[in-house]
């Protein structure tokens, strides 16, 4: 049995076992159909295997179509529907596409990318995009980025914390305000993980040397104050004994 004898739904979840099982290539053509026939997921799959050249040739061009393709099809799907959460998604890897352009084949477009982040951000929550126009306002629009900064940051977004603390800090003109600074970077640096770990440290070690005292405790006291209330799990593993 082919996925063009599934029903695009069965063809998905045929396509997720596929993929997960390791069969790659059977996990494309069912994926293909299922996303020609409607299923947002599976397109977004697509979209990522073909970004990061996950079981096919890396191809940001074909990647970009998928994503164009949820875009226009569930751009104005309701924020709570069930596929949401990857619809959101897509506009912000088609947002990064457009910020940053593909070699002979789409052009940067700034306006376009803040307006597709703006949809995201703003329609649907998404965290990423949030970061993503904080990042685009950083340089020129300090208040902006605390805007988008926070609310990223309060949904756990760890370099959204990072970036917030540091825009609050150049911002701050007094003690306090540089301590809520670094209280931010400082609740990044306790959660970081991965590829954020290396410049989230560096960031605070900057920022923490340059403090005074004062600030420092207040920053310490606030960020204890702020993983208690909101990250226990981290201030836990903190307190185990190294092994």
């Amino acid at each position: 049995m082919g996925p063009n004898d599934l029903s695009p739904s069965e063809a998905l979840r045929a396509g997720a076992r596929q993929y997960y099982s390791g069969d790659k290539a059977a996990a494309l053509g069912s994926l293909q159909y299922a996303a020609e026939n409607g299923q947002p997921m599976a397109a977004w799959k697509l979209g990522e295997m073909y970004a990061s050249g996950d079981g096919v040739k890396e191809d940001d061009l074909k990647a970009f179509e998928y994503y164009s393709q949820i875009v226009r099809e569930h751009g104005e799907d309701r924020p709570d529907a069930p596929d949401a959460p990857f619809v959101s998604s897509a506009f912000v890897a088609l947002g990064s596409y457009y910020l940053n352009g593909i070699d002979g084949a789409v052009p940067k477009n700034e306006s376009r990318a803040r307006q597709i982040f703006t949809h995201a951000a703003s329609y649907f929550g998404d965290a990423d995009a949030q970061y993503e126009l904080g990042r685009m306002y950083q340089e020129n629009n300090s208040r902006m980025a605390v805007r988008w900064y926070n609310l990223a940051a309060l949904k756990g977004h760890v370099g959204a914390q990072a970036r917030l603390g540091e825009t609050l800090y150049a911002l701050g003109t007094s003690d306090k305000k540089k301590a809520r600074g670094l209280m931010w970077m400082t609740v990044a640096r306790e959660q970081a993980k991965g590829t954020d770990a290396s410049w989230i440290h560096s960031m605070h070690e900057q920022y923490f040397a340059v403090s005074p005292e004062p600030v420092r405790q207040m920053a310490r006291s606030m960020a204890d104050g702020w993983l208690k209330q909101n990250r226990p799990d981290v201030l836990t593993a903190q307190q185990l004994p190294a092994q």
